[in-house]
């Protein structure tokens, strides 16, 4: 059998030989150019390497056999055993051993070391050296065989010697070509003919032969020796005399070959190099310095790694790993990735993630880079399901995958991501590159090219023989010699052992604590700290056993931080620290300390789980550092944090604040509550909605959760202290004298500290208090000899415009070197302080973590960079302008660098942002400061320079062109400029800002035109009609595009959003407009006489009650016809004018009635807008109200029309009181008395009961008249009985059915047919619809309001109240002047002042006994998160609750009890409590 296979594979290998050879010949004659160039070779197991870590890939070609050279280089044999399929396994073995020690005696007996490897094919044509492979059943029984038959093959005296001649086998795992694992091994036994063992002995060894007569197996002897490539048995010879011959010739040279072995170990340890890698890898990794630094940003690119050699891979979880280029497919079962993320955070990525279309910072938001971990699987995974993600061949990955990888590496390695002197590319090479087209040198490749030579590079090669093959494949593709980039002299572990003792001294414990419920404490892990991507951690022993404290360059870090701290930089931990420690004054306690310290403490007193906390302090007076100072104090109390990301989103924000809360809990009760840091939030109400949303079930009545403290900058703390709803502290930038002692007394101390503490110029500025002339006397001393023509004081000139105009402007440390001309900064032979002396002494670098991780440079204080700006304009004549228009020029600030996307937004943003009081600022202005001062001091002609030139910088801006066109339009009146850059900027982005602009250019001309038609003419009146139809269409296109603005806010198209509102400007420009017409058409000298009848006549044209032809003038009179001519011509338009504006007050009636802002600065834009509205309301009625004359006139000509004209008249009775709608209505119940809204009443009667058609709004209008009658005077006469009002509403329903969208029809079902408190209907069956009417409610309600949600939220009018019939709608006005008397009893005994909204926001309203007694607490149900009431049967009516983080998450069914308030959206349910926890 064993013969029969070894037949059928020198068959097999004949066959194939052949047919290869006949194909070469063919191309060979049909075209040379076809052959493809030879498989490379690759490398094989290093010789005599236990416990090897290397794996072979199918059909790679191993090295050609040869015979021996200087006997220490191994000689190489190859050989294929018996198929598992064709041969029994005893078999094999005895073929295995049979080979292995027949070359073992050969290498022996030639003393030359060797390998023989099975699985690899012998051929000497093509196939020659290909990896093969062989499926193992049992390694185990090879071994057994190898050990059992080493006696039996070698003579007795010589077994000893053989064993420690030849090494047990090896089992080389052989891999698939994509990378993956496949069933077959290569087993590989060396031999070592050491010249101590081998002495001179001759090895004999006894080998079974089989006879082919009798197929038995009979012994004989044999004598090996390498004789060429081959292994020959000179014993063989069928001539004895030849075979002695042989055999006396080789005996007589045993002591030659004895000596040359002997001769050979002794050069190879002679010349046996000493090593200096270690250096060199140090040096590669510091960059020279003497620590790796923890800003380092670290890729890693590796191939498969042996599970032998995973544990000296840990190097990488002490480094800061930005992303892996694994080319492993199996890494995440069983290889490095799995070993990472047994102790870290490490994201599963591939190479398309990186080549979305998303813009730069919302990719690094979305994929989570700089903090955590990219593992980027540049292959493929095996386990991957989709075929896009699987692995592949070499060839296959060349043609599929080479352009992912070269697009993900331009971005990972771009300037925009990491500055290049803080970027390493590690390569960790565990296997040899042998394809000139292999993947991870085509990754090299492109690394190279993108950061233009290996400067950021280091190289990790297993051993010299990797590391050749990589220096030659590299030195033909890149002609670069990458030698002393290379570490190949070092073990793996030898490699990890000194990275982690190079790695930075850590300056945070190396295990931190939370505190938890009873004094406890919880161990917050690296890896699950590393999931808090936006939020900083202060544990209770922060700074506490750190290793930095016990390096000799504590005292440096020590007055480092202390340095930075005070000349202007963020305040860390460390300085709280560092005041705590012996012989160190307290750090400074503001005089706020002790109230912001109360305001958060008394944590029982919360009754809310979410609690906010305003700080507003005027900028760079050390808000953020009494807030910080305050969390420091109550690290042991709370557990703390602080937003580090500015630009997080609330929902991410708040799923790790909960996530802190339980961290560490399990089902034990109780937590410590959070104490959340955010500085100059945009949205803090929205934050809190978003925590209480996914705190969800873990919720508890009357038990704080989350405090969240605002630091809010503003030009006036004391009054945004007085406007704030919430609780609240205020800082100003003026200290008192108990301040100004600690100041002092600080000073003393960092005297003795520190060489020049009257450099820390932050400190000083407060020290002095604020002292302007102290400012401008530092700023002139450093700055007296700047040359403002160099770099130098071209850098200082942006910074000083940015730091200025912009609040929290920075610019990249990179992009600053940059500009002075550094380089080499890599290896920092020159910093940017050196370069930028003495002027350093005003800037910092500080770090950013906002959508990246980088330096970044920003004067020490605002008031600094203010006074710079003034002397570089007062003594060396460089005007803002001057400077604006050199960023603009400076192209290397649009290049790619850190932080650009930023740095752009700034610029913009100094442009074009206005100031508005509303949101802290000290002014509202048309433009922008800077435009604005540039206007004032040096003129338009500059002004339209520089916003030409930030247009043709950027060019798809649309908010640049629109502030030219604002700039034309309100300061130089040129319309046609105006209307040229209006239309411009609608081009780049139509939204409703834009629109409005366009509105607001034909407005202002409107304006002008009229203004300067003296006297007026019909060719003027012409044009201001033509224009004025203009504006109204720009305006109405402002309105519909409003409906589908986004939510995101122009200056910021990176996922940052600001607090949401609904731009009503169409609404107002068009108001705006029609008036003015208005106006105009009323003033026209149609008459000589102008009498008031022609104008009479006129406006009853434009009620639409008769044509413009028919209005009567004088034929001969040519000035009116031509007028009237005019008006003819738009009389469409005209007559459109006055229902127009009907609708539009209409809209703002619901507007303002229906739906309240969610924000506190839309409240006081809306009390902006009603202002403006009213006397825009108040002039409409003059014009179109009707004289006694008119009306006489009507009746006179029609009597039929008098009760027309009656009902007219009651008409516009209620709508010059604004009760003509019921958005109108419901606001008499704030405006109205008793006698007025009687009168209402009355007019609403006559309408309804005279009206030959009524129509559902007019029954609607009359019920809630009623209504509000008896909510404002229940004793009137003129109300109608509750069951009337039920009927007339169940009549109107039954019309109307429940699709309508008169969601005022079915808000009247709420009030009216809400079942009473006996919790049983009523007997008649129109009150059992009323769950049908509350959807259809909410269904109409968002047909028609759905748009503005994002920036409203419905109002409750009234409230379900304990009593029957009317008198159980209580009036939310009700309840606001019980309220109103309970904060004047409360500030007159004890002189605290609160406001109505605080009572109302912070749920104190239903804590009330008289609100308690006039409210009636409903029985409901929470079911699958939502809320219900329950009434019998099946009956379940929804209600949504007030606020999202009232009512638990998850699928309990709890009974709670609430108040139930009534908006137009549908039920609402107020204070809800659970019944299980009363």
């Amino acid at each position: 059998m064993l013969q029969k296979a070894r037949e059928n594979i020198r068959s097999i290998m004949d066959q194939n030989t052949t047919a290869k050879q006949c194909f070469i010949e063919t191309q060979f004659k049909n075209n040379l150019e076809d052959l493809q160039p030879p498989k490379a070779i690759s490398q094989s197991r290093p010789f005599d390497k236990k416990n090897s870590i290397i794996f072979y890939v199918e059909d790679d070609i191993l090295p050609p056999m040869a015979g021996p050279s200087n006997l220490i280089d191994p000689v190489h044999e190859y050989c294929l055993l018996p198929n598992v399929n064709e041969t029994s396994e005893r078999e094999i073995l005895y073929e295995f051993t049979r080979e292995v020690f027949s070359f073992a005696a050969s290498c022996m007996n030639s003393r030359t070391n060797g390998t023989i490897h099975f699985g690899v094919k012998r051929q000497p044509e093509i196939e020659h050296g290909q990896v093969v492979g062989h499926r193992i059943t049992s390694v185990n029984k090879f071994n057994e065989a190898f050990e059992l038959s080493l006696k039996a093959f070698f003579e007795e005296q010589h077994v000893n010697v053989a064993r420690l001649c030849i090494r047990p086998p090896n089992f080389i795992p052989v891999h698939h070509q994509n990378g993956t694992a496949s069933d077959r091994f290569v087993i590989e036994v060396d031999v070592v003919p050491e010249s101590s063992q081998t002495q001179d002995f001759i090895f004999y060894t006894s080998l079974g032969i089989t006879s082919t007569k009798d197929r038995h197996q009979c012994k004989t002897q044999c004598l090996f020796i390498r004789q060429g490539p081959q292994s020959v048995n000179i014993l063989a010879d069928t001539n004895p005399r030849i075979g002695q011959e042989k055999l006396k010739k080789f005996a007589e040279n045993v002591n030659n070959l004895v000596s040359a072995r002997k001769m050979a170990e002794e050069n190879r340890a002679k010349h046996s190099p000493q090593s200096h890698q270690g250096q060199r890898l140090k040096q590669l990794v510091t960059r020279g310095r003497d620590f790796l630094e923890s800003s380092l940003q670290v890729i890693v690119v590796t191939d498969k790694c042996h599970s032998a050699q995973l544990e000296h891979m840990d190097f990488l979880k002490e480094i800061s790993l930005f992303a892996v280029l694994e080319f492993d497919p199996e890494s995440d079962l069983r290889g490095t990735c799995l070993s990472y993320r047994r102790d870290r955070i490490a994201n599963l990525h591939y190479p398309h993630l990186y080549t979305s279309q998303d813009s730069l910072p919302t990719l690094i938001g979305k994929l989570n880079l700089f903090k955590q971990t990219s593992w980027i699987f540049c292959n493929g995974r095996l386990n991957e399901e989709s075929e896009k993600d699987k692995p592949l061949t070499p060839s296959e990955w060349l043609r599929r995958r080479l352009g992912e990888i070269s697009n993900m590496i331009g971005l990972l390695c771009s300037p925009d991501v990491i500055s290049r002197d803080k970027l390493l590319v590690i390569f960790v090479l565990h296997s040899a590159v042998t394809e000139i087209s292999s993947p991870i040198l085509e990754t090299f490749c492109a690394i190279y090219h993108t950061l233009e030579g290996t400067d950021n590079m280091l190289c990790i090669c297993r051993d010299s023989e990797v590391f050749g093959q990589w220096k030659r494949l590299i030195d033909v593709r890149c002609k670069e010699d990458v030698s002393n980039k290379c570490v190949y002299e070092l073990s793996l572990n030898e490699i990890s052992s000194t990275i982690k003792k190079l790695k930075e001294p850590k300056t945070q414990p190396s295990q931190r604590y939370l505190p938890s419920t009873g004094s406890s404490s919880v161990l917050l892990t690296i890896k699950d700290e590393e999931l808090f991507t936006v939020l900083d951690i202060l544990s209770e022993n922060e700074c506490e056993n750190t290793d930095i404290e016990n390096t000799a360059s504590f005292d440096e870090f020590y007055k480092k931080t202390e340095e930075d701290f005070y000349r202007g930089g963020q305040v860390r931990w460390w300085n709280f620290y560092f005041s705590e420690q012996r012989g160190s004054l307290p750090f400074i306690k503001r005089d706020k300390y002790d109230e912001l310290y109360n305001l958060i403490t008394p944590v029982d007193s919360y009754t809310s789980p979410c609690v906010m906390i305003n700080l507003f302090h005027a900028p760079g007076c050390g808000g953020t550092t009494l807030a910080m100072h305050v969390l420091w104090s109550l690290r042991r109390k709370f557990r703390c944090a602080v937003v580090k990301n500015n630009r997080a989103r609330n929902n991410d924000i708040a799923t790790q604040v909960i996530n802190l809360l339980i961290y560490g809990k399990q089902d034990q009760p109780g937590y410590t509550p959070v104490l959340l840091l955010v500085d100059n939030w945009e949205d803090v109400e929205d934050l809190k909605q978003c925590i209480l949303s996914c705190a969800g079930e873990r919720m508890q009545q009357n038990t704080l959760m989350v405090i969240i403290l605002n630091c809010e900058r503003t030009q006036f703390p004391a009054d945004s202290s007085r406007s704030s709803n919430f609780p609240n502290i205020f800082l100003t930038n003026k200290l008192s004298s108990k301040e100004q002692k600690l100041f002092s007394a600080k000073l003393q101390q960092l005297k003795t500290d520190h060489e020049k503490p009257e450099t820390f110029y932050s400190f000083m500025i407060m020290t002095n208090n604020f002292s302007e002339d102290y400012i401008a006397k530092i700023v002139s001393n450093v700055v007296k000899d700047l040359d403002a023509t160099t770099q130098q004081g071209r850098l200082l000139s942006f910074l000083a415009l940015f730091n200025t105009f912009v609040n929290g402007s920075y610019m990249s440390l990179s992009l600053c070197e940059e500009l002075v001309g550094l380089r080499n900064v890599i290896w920092k032979r020159e910093t940017l302080e050196d370069k930028m002396n003495p002027y350093s002494t005003l800037l910092i670098t500080f770090t950013v973590e906002e959508h990246g991780f980088y330096q970044a440079v920003r004067f020490l204080h605002p008031m600094i960079a203010s006074n710079c700006l003034q002397l570089l304009e007062q003594k060396h004549n460089i005007s803002m302008a001057e400077i604006t228009i050199d960023i603009l020029h400076c192209d290397k600030l649009f290049m790619s660098c850190m932080g650009k996307d930023f740095l752009l937004l700034h610029i913009q943003s100094m442009l074009v942002s206005r100031h508005r009081k509303e949101q802290g600022d000290d002014k509202d202005t048309l433009f922008s400061p800077l435009i604005e001062k540039i206007d004032e001091d040096e003129g338009s002609e500059k002004v339209k320079e520089i916003l030409e030139k930030a247009i043709e910088r950027f060019d798809r801006s649309a908010t640049l062109p629109q502030a030219l066109a604002r700039y034309y339009y309100l300061k130089e009146r040129d319309f046609s400029g105006a209307l040229h850059w209006a239309l411009d900027a609608r081009s780049k982005n139509s939204n409703s800002y834009i629109a409005d602009t366009v509105g607001q250019v034909y407005k202002s001309q409107l304006k002008k035109a009229i203004e300067e038609a003296k006297p007026l003419t019909a060719e003027v009146l012409d044009e201001c009609l033509k224009l004025g139809s203009k504006a109204v269409k720009a305006f109405q296109d402002s309105q519909e595009l409003a409906k589908k603005d986004e939510l995101v806010d122009p200056f910021d198209p990176y996922s940052r959003k600001k607090p949401k509102s609904y731009n009503t400007a169409g609404y107002v420009g068009e108001t705006e407009v029609m008036m003015i017409l208005l106006d105009l058409i009323r003033e026209l000298p149609l008459s000589q006489s102008r009498d008031k009848h022609q104008r009479d006549q006129l406006l009853q044209i434009l009620k639409g009650h008769h044509s413009m032809k028919s209005l009567h003038f004088d034929p001969g009179d040519t000035a009116t016809a031509q007028f009237v001519e005019v008006l003819v011509h738009h009389e469409r338009f005209l007559v459109s004018l006055k229902p127009r504006l009907k609708e539009i007050f209409s809209f703002f009636e619901n507007y303002f009635t229906y739906l309240r802002p969610k924000s506190q600065e839309r409240v006081m834009a809306d009390e902006r807008h009603k202002k403006k509205l009213s006397e825009q309301f108040r002039k409409y009625l003059q014009m179109f109200s009707s004289s006694e004359q008119e009306k006489a006139s009507e009746k006179a000509s029609n009597p039929n029309l008098s009760l027309n004209q009656e009902i007219q008249d009651h008409r516009f009775y209620l709508e010059a009181k604004r009760a003509d709608s019921f958005a109108g209505l419901l606001q008499c119940l704030s405006y109205k008395s008793g006698a007025e809204m009687e009168r209402i009443l009355i007019k609403w009667k006559y309408i309804f009961n005279s009206s030959p058609k009524r129509s559902v709004s007019d029954t609607v209008n009359f019920i809630l008249a009623n209504i509000v009658m008896y909510s404002i005077k229940p004793s009137s006469k003129e109300v109608k009985k509750y069951e009337e009002l039920v009927d007339l509403l169940d009549e109107e329903l039954q019309k109307e059915g429940t699709h309508s969208n008169s969601t005022e029809l079915y808000y009247l079902s709420m009030l009216l047919m809400w079942p009473t408190k006996d919790r049983k209907l009523e007997s008649s069956s129109k009150y059992r619809d009323i769950g049908t009417y509350i959807t259809s409610a909410k269904k109409s309600f968002h047909r028609r309001f759905s748009y503005m949600f994002p920036a409203r939220t419905t109002l409750a009018h009234f409230f379900l109240g304990k009593s029957t019939g009317l008198r159980r709608m209580v009036s939310k006005v009700k309840l606001d002047q019980i309220l109103i008397d309970v904060l004047n009893r409360q500030e007159s005994s004890s002189g605290q002042a609160h406001t109505l909204q605080q009572l109302w926001q912070s749920g104190a309203t239903w804590n009330e006994p008289e609100v308690k007694r006039e409210l009636l607490r409903e029985k409901g149900i929470s079911e699958n998160g939502e809320v219900y009431v329950s009434y019998g049967g099946n009956l379940k009516i929804p209600v949504r609750p007030a606020y999202l983080g009232d009512i638990r998450s998850g699928c309990s069914r709890e009974e709670i009890s609430f108040y139930l308030g009534f908006t137009m959206e549908g039920p609402v349910a107020y204070n809800i409590k659970y019944n299980a926890a009363q």
